[in-house]
């Protein structure tokens, strides 16, 4: 969960990627009339130790194609071992130029993982949904807030207080639905999806802590029906 990099210059990085991506889309597709789609976050959202058409905004994007929704490629804003508080930094450093048709926000394992507070993290979460309305134009519908996984189940807990990691991962989540509930925002639980990982090691990636292809297409699936219900 740590950063191999300085996370501005990984920022820049993903950005870049990101805009390359934005216009390699499928022929035929209007970049002018194209959904746009915006995810914030850290490892979970770029598919750490993943291929990147594996990324779980990547595949939410593939499945609302399927339902005949033209969107472009998603703008992705995360690096493995972000807190809230990287995230922040990130932004302010280099802020979204437009508004998104969709902006989905997952973020604080590495607050959990770090020991920082909880309060905290409901301060810096906030600011972060607050500016994720501001970059879906303010429609509070057009923003889905995904809870954090529960990486206890995973082998790389196998050494650690796993009861320990859910309890904090189950306040956090309560802090971050409660803060999601109260401004209007969709809220998607994918944590009891992360938690099948315990009896089915297929949900797991082979670095032992991220979820695996099989694990992000449940959590599409569950977003990218959220998503559609909200875009027509």
């Amino acid at each position: 969960m740590k950063n191999i990099l300085p996370a501005f210059f990984l920022f820049i990085s993903i950005i870049s990627c990101a805009k390359k991506n934005n216009t390699d889309m499928l022929p035929g597709v209007n970049q002018d009339t194209a959904k746009t789609f915006l995810a914030l976050g850290d490892s979970y959202t770029i598919g750490e130790s993943l291929s990147a058409d594996i990324r779980f905004p990547v595949q939410t994007a593939n499945l609302l194609r399927q339902r005949e929704f033209v969107i472009s490629n998603p703008d992705i804003v995360a690096v493995t071992g972000w807190t809230t508080g990287n995230l922040l930094d990130a932004l302010n450093q280099n802020p979204p130029g437009k508004t998104y048709s969709i902006v989905t926000l997952l973020i604080g394992v590495n607050n959990q993982y770090q020991g920082k507070s909880l309060e905290n993290y409901k301060s810096e979460f906030q600011e972060l949904l607050s500016r994720a309305v501001v970059y879906a134009g303010n429609n509070v519908q057009h923003v889905f807030v995904l809870s954090i996984p529960d990486y206890s189940v995973t082998p790389f807990a196998n050494s650690r207080d796993k009861a320990k990691i859910a309890r904090e991962i189950d306040r956090f989540n309560e802090a971050n639905k409660n803060i999601s509930i109260n401004a209007g925002v969709n809220y998607i639980d994918i944590t009891p999806v992360s938690r099948n990982a315990k009896d089915d090691p297929s949900l797991v990636a082979d670095d032992g802590l991220h979820p695996s292809g099989k694990q992000y297409l449940a959590w599409s699936l569950l977003l990218s029906e959220s998503i559609a219900k909200s875009l027509k």
